[in-house]
């Protein structure tokens, strides 16, 4: 599926980037969405490089690769091609129609939806006018949307279809920067002024001369804000991550040369543009690399056809959360039974027939760079996989630092590790504890330029020495390999004063229950902490809302146990005696390794449905939002502590 020639163009450079790429600053951060920043540059190295702007980055690898296929999508059961020099010549047209409806500089151009050529072209057509592009991630409510619409004052709303649609109808009249929406996906059901279809938007900017558009290419810095991305809301209202010009730019061709990024590279594309791994991995890490990006079917992670999308594609790098990971191994057991054998730390398959077949079932079969970040993995997935000799390398990074900056690589490796500081960035412990854990620290060009309109957590998330708190936990190793374990905010704090780490409770319990989906520790301010449980289940492909129906692996765990249960309802409903018991005897042995009394989970209970991005339990890259849920269930909790 490589399509296309690596026979460089020649583009004729109608926006020479001559003059200035900064403008001039003295502060590393700024909350204003004009600002500029100082770029944290230094005399040799990897930090040393030249800065540019995304088009530039842009024209130089159209200037390589110009014939070979930037994205793939398929359409009418065909797929079909984009070359970079196509992507680029309609992403200057998507940039003079966003003018000609009156896009403002500095103001948002909010996409809504799943991935597809039209949002990319959507979301770098807005940078190149001179707007923020932000993503909307395609789950969010009218009250979400309009949430992040205000805050960047979107002139122009980019919507995927009738249903993404309907969203923004609801609120347009509270949307005061609001001038056009266009739809990219689907025909339009109403005709209404200032809404558009994607072709209608393509040609609207047909009369913008492109000398006016290359006046402000021109005019773009580096060091001055193009996207921004909202957090997930984990501990609080949302808050707007600027990125600048030299954040993107910068890290994704660090990131590239660490791992040896080339045209050859293939990708599927199935995240959302509304968080900063899915614009890192699908979008930014192309473009620098001259690779392609092949898009999955919309829903394609809740309706299951992930799989099948990924035979088709055969992507030689993939990242994936946690969640993903766990999906996959699920479907690798049930490929084929297979004896492990276990040694120093590694399960092997005896049978290497059944291993090659098992990667291309799950369309991993030239798979060089398997990814997984967002959250911590579990050590026996990883494990399970480097069985299949797929290697699953940790990342670690945040929206701050525009995605990954503590990387993996498969020559320099440790399980549970995310690895060391990508180069150019710094890693530092803050006031660590007697076993080294402490707050991870990092400085680097990836790190933010600062919240808007938030100077006061921009300050508290950021030094006087410049270094961004992360508000995580971790330690490292005696050879400089960075641990995860916990973040300070979901720290609970019984009323003996005793701190209790939540994540390594749950995910133990996890392991011991392979029908549990969420385990939640609570206990803030209580005697002693308790669990909220959630078991696997179907998931509503179109919704993402999670169903009464048990998954299959689910179903044959009470099957095992004895219990002829197939629905949530059922087990919660009855107390269902045997898959109670099991969770009791699990929670015990879990406890038996507690590190004291006070750490011990003494109550819990199961909950009448599973935690989701839809129902706003989780957030859009499937991390838990701990305020929201205790919030959400703070009854289920009080029973918990009921004499």
């Amino acid at each position: 599926m490589d399509g296309g020639n690596s026979s460089p163009v020649v583009l004729e450079m109608k926006e020479s980037p001559a003059g200035l790429t900064l403008v001039p600053a003295d502060c590393l951060w700024t909350t204003a969405r004009d600002g500029a920043v100082k770029l944290r540059m230094e005399e040799t190295g990897p930090a040393s490089e030249p800065p540019v702007t995304i088009v530039q980055m842009f024209q130089d690898t159209v200037q390589r690769y110009g014939n070979r296929p930037a994205m793939a999508v398929k359409r009418d059961g065909q797929w079909k091609t984009t070359t970079y020099l196509q992507y680029y010549e309609q992403c200057r047209s998507a940039a003079k129609s966003f003018l000609k409806l009156g896009l403002e500089r500095f103001h948002g151009v909010g996409i809504l939806g799943f991935t597809s050529p039209e949002s990319f072209i959507a979301y770098v057509g807005a940078i190149m006018a001179g707007g923020l592009a932000v993503g909307i991630h395609n789950t969010s409510s009218a009250e979400a949307c309009q949430y992040v619409a205000e805050n960047c004052k979107a002139n122009i709303l980019v919507v995927e279809d009738q249903q993404q649609l309907l969203k923004i109808l609801q609120i347009e009249d509270q949307l005061l920067h609001l001038k056009a929406v266009v739809q990219y996906s689907g025909d339009l059901q109403m005709r209404r002024p200032n809404l558009f279809t994607w072709k209608e938007f393509m040609q609207l900017g047909m009369d913008i001369s492109d000398s006016k558009l290359d006046e402000i290419l021109r005019s773009l810095k580096a060091n001055q804000c193009c996207t921004m991305v909202f957090t997930s809301g984990t501990t609080g209202l949302p808050k707007a991550v600027m990125l600048s010009h030299d954040n993107v730019t910068w890290t994704v061709k660090t990131f590239g040369k660490h791992y040896g990024l080339h045209e050859n590279l293939v990708l599927l594309s199935y995240l959302h543009l509304s968080h900063a791994g899915g614009q890192f991995n699908d979008m930014w890490l192309p473009m620098c690399s001259g690779g392609t990006t092949y898009f999955a079917n919309p829903g394609a992670l809740s309706e299951g056809s992930l799989v099948q999308m990924l035979k088709e594609v055969r992507p030689t790098m993939f990242f994936g959360v946690p969640h993903v990971w766990e999906k996959f191994q699920e479907v690798a057991e049930g490929m084929a039974s297979c004896n492990f054998m276990n040694g120093n730390g590694r399960h092997w398959l005896a049978d290497k027939l059944v291993l090659k077949n098992i990667q291309t079932g799950l369309g991993l079969d030239r798979c060089t760079q398997c990814h997984s970040g967002g959250a911590p993995i579990m050590k026996e997935t990883q494990e399970y996989f480097m069985g299949l000799n797929l290697q699953i390398m940790q990342l670690y990074g945040l929206s701050e630092t525009f995605g990954p900056y503590m990387v993996s690589v498969q020559s320099n490796f440790r399980i549970g590790s995310c690895g060391k500081a990508l180069p150019g960035c710094r890693t530092r412990i803050h006031m660590p504890d007697k076993d080294g854990i402490g707050e991870i620290c990092s400085w680097g060009r990836n790190i933010f330029m600062g919240y808007l309109n938030r100077e006061e957590e921009t300050t508290d998330a950021l030094d006087n020495a410049g270094w961004l708190h992360s508000g995580d936990l971790g330690k490292f190793d005696q050879d400089g390999f960075l641990f995860v374990t916990g973040r300070i905010k979901e720290l609970i704090i019984a009323t003996s004063g005793e701190k209790i780490l939540p994540a390594p409770i749950e995910t133990a319990l996890k392991k011991e229950l392979p029908i549990l989906s969420n385990a939640m520790l609570v206990g803030e301010g209580r005697k002693f902490p308790s669990m909220l449980l959630t078991l696997k289940c179907s998931v509503d492909p179109v919704t993402g809302e999670p169903q009464d129906d048990l998954t299959p692996e689910a179903v044959h765990f009470c099957q095992q146990l004895g219990s002829g249960a197939t629905r949530v309802s059922e087990v919660v409903s009855t107390k269902d005696p045997a898959i109670y018991d099991a969770i009791q005897k699990a929670m015990e042995r879990v406890n038996l390794k507690a590190l004291g009394y006070t750490q011990k989970v003494q109550k819990w209970t199961i909950l009448k449905k599973d935690f989701s991005v839809a129902g706003g339990e989780l957030g859009p890259t499937l991390k838990l939002r701990r305020s929201v849920v205790i919030e959400m269930y703070k009854e289920s909790i009080e029973e918990l502590y009921k004499v």
